[in-house]
């Protein structure tokens, strides 16, 4: 991959959870790519969730003076599982704990334990759990800590995954069992496309004034070159338009939009929130309307 800027400069600093058993560190890598390094305090063991590449990873790791022991995938496109292949180039991957989807655990290179829904991840002393989070790609795994939950490509902040294989009501389901996580739960993705989510969102409930205090908090982060990932789950539940279904505003403005969807459920709702940033109406329009 052709070396590009990072849209992050200063990622997030490292933060605790599961009452302060793992230390979450923050690496940026290609061009919007957030790796997460998860560190056992106790024991110093070290897993990565999904990457694109190893190099900024083992960078890192060098100059913390991390031992990296196991690679967590959420799932199996290119940009999560090509630290997988780089690892394997170096002969590093052998010796580490490869955790993966289950259900497509040929398609998780180096895997030695393939997990599906409820299943018990440890790292050093601490323990987190599967949840399987199907709806953009087959498959999709998303592993929950006390304090977090490392969701890939499901849960976006303000935003979700594309539906490559769907359908629509596999993405809702995960969606729906996410923002049932405790409020302090923090979101941590793969990407930094918040700002993108967020003018989206802002079409379809100008009334939401949680939204308007997020994109002007955003922006905010987003100039200092802060990366606005982590999220919480109350935050999303409040601004995310995949999780807004009960909006009236928001229902309204998609029935303006999308006259020929029904939108008589839940899961109608979501199918034609997607489907309308999908066509990337918003994208048309500039800042100026937003509340900044």
């Amino acid at each position: 991959m052709t070396a590009t800027k990072h849209v992050v400069s200063v990622p997030t600093p490292p933060f605790r959870i599961a009452d302060g058993a793992i230390e979450v560190h923050q690496v940026v890598a290609w061009q919007d790519n957030l790796i997460w390094l998860l560190v056992c305090t106790a024991t110093g063991a070290a897993a990565v969730v999904d990457g694109p590449e190893a190099d900024p990873l083992l960078r890192y790791c060098d100059a913390k003076g991390i031992t990296l022991t196991a690679v967590f995938n959420t799932h199996t496109h290119h940009d999560h599982v090509g630290i997988n292949y780089q690892l394997a180039e170096q002969g590093r991957l052998d010796a580490l704990e490869v955790v993966g989807p289950a259900l497509v655990s040929d398609q998780v290179p180096g895997l030695t334990r393939g997990v599906h829904e409820g299943d018990v991840v440890a790292l050093g002393k601490a323990r987190g759990r599967v949840m399987l989070t199907e709806g953009h790609i087959n498959g999709h795994v998303s592993y929950v800590f006390d304090g977090a939950i490392f969701c890939g490509d499901t849960m976006f902040g303000a935003g979700c995954g594309y539906l490559f294989d769907g359908p629509p009501s596999k993405m809702h389901e995960s969606l729906s069992r996410i923002a049932k996580l405790d409020d302090a739960t923090r979101v941590c993705c793969a990407h930094e496309y918040t700002e993108d989510n967020l003018r989206f969102a802002w079409t379809l409930e100008p009334d939401n004034e949680a939204l308007a205090s997020r994109i002007r908090e955003t922006w905010q982060i987003r100039s200092r070159g802060q990366c606005s990932v982590p999220s919480t789950i109350a935050v999303e539940r409040a601004t995310n338009p995949f999780l807004r279904h009960h909006s009236d505003t928001l229902r309204k403005n998609l029935r303006a939009a999308m006259p020929d969807r029904s939108l008589q459920s839940a899961c109608e709702v979501f199918a034609a929130t997607r489907a309308l940033k999908d066509r990337k109406d918003y994208r048309k329009l500039d800042d100026s309307r937003l509340p900044l």
